[in-house]
């Protein structure tokens, strides 16, 4: 399986789950390492694009494509077991919670979750802590230009 991730050039060419622990996510508490990932190329830009005005955006991401083997265990969270605030910002304790356990736990190297920002697309968690995260590999990355006309208003 391929996921996507955009990430600034000078930390692409890296796997790591430092950056989400720096200040936490909806998945993670600060301190806990969590890699983010996106089912398809527009949901990695859109997870970037939220945290930013489109006339700030910086001009040097990357999309990384990041290869999943087929036999990697993927545990899915659905939608429907989710507790109502799951899709709240700032990113509320109840997620942060979920995402901490699937990394203390070990259990699988991949969490499949609904995206907050996409209806019906999914984000893929992945543990760097778990035994198979060497498995999972970078196989592409190139220079991701934001499209100009979305800064215009």
């Amino acid at each position: 399986m391929e996921v996507f991730r955009l990430s600034r050039e000078k930390f692409a060419a890296t796997l790591s789950g430092i950056g989400a622990a720096l200040k936490g996510g909806r998945w993670n508490s600060p301190g806990i390492e969590m890699i983010y990932t996106a089912q398809n190329r527009s949901l990695a830009m859109a997870e970037v694009a939220v945290h930013f005005t489109f006339a700030t955006l910086p001009d040097d991401y990357k999309m990384i494509t990041i290869l999943i083997p087929d036999d990697l265990l993927v545990l899915e969270i659905f939608e429907s077991s989710l507790p109502t605030d799951w899709r709240n910002f700032p990113h509320p304790v109840s997620t942060q919670i979920i995402g901490n356990s699937f990394i203390e736990n070990r259990k699988a190297p991949i969490l499949k979750v609904p995206s907050a920002i996409t209806k019906g697309d999914f984000n893929f968690l992945i543990n760097p802590y778990h035994e198979d995260f060497e498995k999972i590999q970078i196989q592409h990355i190139e220079s991701f230009p934001f499209d100009q006309r979305m800064a215009k208003r």
